[in-house]
């Protein structure tokens, strides 16, 4: 497992991500803010942190599993990215699937936030791809 250093700017110590169990590939991301998620509701929640990747590096935000499943908590873009030269405040965009109001506190875990190598690309025009079996198949063109 490698491990990179970050660097995290905060006003409250208690918002820094953190890794539940070793395991853990994503760190949490906490509220830096109370409120209520209303039915079909979407909402930028902000998170109190900013952070510094090193260049090649990415941070993924990430929804939570157990809110998905307990209260149709997710995400409206995910993963989201978070770029190397972004110094911003991290907000997750939280939208509320589920049929009942989500009530959320400052410091509730609301996202994972996934730190990951990157490349990038040079793009090189062609007049030809090279040939596969799947060819131009794609959306279910497998079946289920």
């Amino acid at each position: 497992m490698d491990i990179i250093n970050i660097k995290i700017k905060t006003e409250d110590e208690s918002l820094v991500p953190s890794y539940e169990t070793l395991g853990s590939a994503g760190a949490d991301l906490k509220a830096n803010e109370s409120g209520i998620l209303q039915p079909n509701e979407r909402r930028l929640i902000k998170t109190g942190i900013s952070i510094e990747l090193p260049l090649g590096y990415e941070a993924q935000v990430r929804p939570r599993s157990g809110l998905a499943l307990k209260y149709g908590i997710s995400m409206v873009n995910t993963p989201g990215t978070i770029d190397s030269d972004y110094r911003g405040e991290i907000g997750v965009i939280l939208i509320n699937h589920g049929d009942k109001p989500f009530e959320y506190k400052k410091g509730d875990r609301i996202a994972q936030l996934v730190i990951a190598k990157h490349s990038r690309a040079e793009f090189i025009l062609t007049e030809n791809l090279s040939q596969t079996q799947r060819g131009t198949g794609g959306f279910g063109h497998t079946g289920k």
